[in-house]
């Protein structure tokens, strides 16, 4: 008995030790960013992920040309008024004109001079009293515009014009389709739907991607581009031939 006594007194000691380190002992140190409201709210911020540029290249330069140059698609045939000081212009004031447009030109008021012109090769619009009239390269805004200037000089005192395109210059298709050629162009078309106009591709064409030559204000430029690809009026599609 005395000797069980002698023994418990060390063995409740050993015990009480172990168990003060364990309550006592603490973690390494953990660095915590300073964190907001936000944060603290709805979990720490995230960088985004990078997006992939997709349309880089001469794809991007091709949709920076529609952009500057191309008909807004999905809409009517664009109105645009000179004179009229108050009466909103027409959605397309980017477009610019070229031989073979048709214009359909309002001067109100001026039953004779209210018309359809084409423009001509030369790239102009021949109407009576004022003859001869640039057309290629103007938006139809500013061929308005000049149209009123002119009518202005001596003719009519305060002359108000809307030119109206009635339809716009051919496309062309060239390369392996069943029926390439010229053909009218069509709002809201693409590089697939000129193919089909075409009568489809032959059977050696390559059918992911062609070649389209656009024209705008800055220059011609030649892109390969999918078939999703929007078009303008006046460019060349060229669909080459697969090599297997």
């Amino acid at each position: 008995m005395p000797v069980a006594r002698a023994l418990r007194l060390p063995i409740t000691a050993v015990v009480a030790a172990l168990a003060l380190s364990g309550c006592m002992s603490t973690s390494g140190p953990v660095a915590v960013g300073p964190q907001g409201v936000d944060a603290v709210t709805y979990g720490p911020a995230y960088a985004p992920a990078p997006v992939a540029d997709g349309g880089g290249g001469a794809i991007s330069a091709l949709r920076s040309a529609f952009a500057s140059a191309s008909p807004g698609y999905g809409y009517a045939a664009p109105v645009v008024y000179a004179a009229a000081p108050g009466r909103p212009a027409g959605y397309d004031n980017s477009y610019h004109l070229g031989p073979g447009d048709k214009l359909r030109v309002v001067v109100y008021g001026q039953e004779g001079l209210t018309n359809s012109y084409a423009i001509d090769a030369a790239g102009a619009i021949t109407m009576p009293l004022i003859g001869s009239v640039p057309a290629r390269g103007r938006t139809p805004a500013g061929l308005a515009g000049e149209i009123s200037a002119r009518l202005r000089n001596g003719f009519i005192r305060e002359p108000s014009v809307a030119v109206e395109i009635e339809s716009y210059r051919p496309f062309f298709i060239l390369g392996e389709v069943q029926a390439p050629g010229q053909y009218p162009y069509v709002p809201n078309m693409t590089v697939e739907s000129a193919v089909a106009i075409a009568g489809g591709f032959s059977p050696r064409a390559k059918r992911d991607s062609v070649t389209l030559t656009h024209t705008d204000a800055s220059g011609a430029g030649r892109f390969v581009v999918p078939l999703g690809t929007p078009m303008s009026p006046g460019d060349t599609v060229f669909v080459g031939e697969r090599w297997f």
